[in-house]
């Protein structure tokens, strides 16, 4: 998928991820994400900061203060973010929704499956249905599998074949895992809430092998 489909993508995403946040009662945006540590809020406060990214002499300070411990950096920085009314967050997301600045460490590509993902760490623990465009999705997976840190997919899906159920996409060699690719975009960015999604030969022990550890992906910042 191009860069200007991925920013276009991007657009869509967040301001109808600010619709979504719109409709929430202060209880819900409490409510824990598919992101592990991570309530709703903190996690809209992450997407809605992508397109802010602080200056260098912030960041200094940080990183810093979370003892130079990247995940905890992004963590707080979310986390106070967070602290003020969602419809703040709201008017910031649909302000900067056709902004294309980026943090220094980032890329248009990581942007485009960070939003694709963040918005289903959101909408999933919710119960609310929220469309993610099938070329954004299988264009997110492609990133994700070719990535080594933060996910590490190709490693930790070793032995499975994923296969698309609605688009021309397939990866790996090994037992049959079959799904959305919605759902295996989740899949490889370690959101294991989507289990119950997928099918194949392969899913009895993708299962097992994913109970072997704790909670969902750990920080939605990992982009």
């Amino acid at each position: 998928m191009d860069r200007e489909r991925s920013w276009q993508v991007i657009e869509e995403q967040r301001n109808s991820l600010a619709d979504l946040l719109e409709t929430l009662t202060d209880a819900e945006c409490e409510l824990p994400s598919l992101c592990d540590g991570w309530r709703i809020k903190d996690v809209a406060a992450h997407v809605a900061l992508a397109p802010q990214p602080p200056n260098a002499w912030t960041m200094l300070i940080e990183a810093a203060r979370a003892g130079g411990r990247f995940h905890k950096l992004n963590h707080d920085i979310a986390v106070r973010y967070a602290d003020q009314p969602v419809d703040v967050l709201v008017a910031n997301l649909r302000e900067h929704a056709t902004s294309r600045r980026l943090p220094r460490v980032t890329n248009y590509r990581n942007i485009l499956f960070d939003i694709l993902v963040h918005s289903q760490d959101i909408a999933i623990p919710l119960g609310r249905h929220h469309q993610m465009p099938r070329d954004a999705a299988e264009a997110g997976a492609n990133r994700v599998w070719s990535m080594g840190w933060p996910f590490w997919a190709k490693h930790r899906l070793r032995g499975f074949r994923l296969t698309a159920t609605d688009t021309d996409w397939t990866v790996g060699s090994g037992a049959d895992v079959q799904g959305p690719i919605d759902a295996l975009l989740l899949l490889l960015t370690g959101r294991t809430a989507v289990l119950p999604r997928l099918s194949g030969d392969g899913v009895p022990a993708l299962t097992q092998r994913t109970a072997q550890t704790t909670g969902q992906h750990g920080d939605p910042s990992d982009n």
